[in-house]
């Protein structure tokens, strides 16, 4: 399955970030190690994943998703993001 990088940015100062991360979560098994950015697996393709998505947000909002593909390299993640990247990309 493929895997997809969501980031996003939430506008408004009462921003829902619950109902975002409710929806990213049932997408399939996910990462949340930075802010506004997570990667989920799933069999979905990258505009079912926004599909999905819209609702969670407000108009204002921004929204992107990505398949990630290839190598990939970080800094400073915590030790159960790295575990999950190695066991999931």
């Amino acid at each position: 399955m493929p895997a997809y990088l969501i980031s996003y940015d939430l506008r408004r100062p009462d921003r829902h970030y619950e109902k975002l991360s409710e929806a990213m979560r049932r997408l399939g098994p996910w990462c949340h190690c930075l802010e506004s950015n997570w990667i989920v697996v799933t069999d979905l393709g990258a505009v079912e994943v926004r599909d999905a998505l819209i609702d969670s947000i407000d108009t204002n909002d921004d929204l992107i998703v990505m398949e990630v593909a290839g190598p990939w390299a970080s800094y400073g993640l915590r030790k159960d993001c790295l575990d999950w990247l190695k066991e999931n990309l």
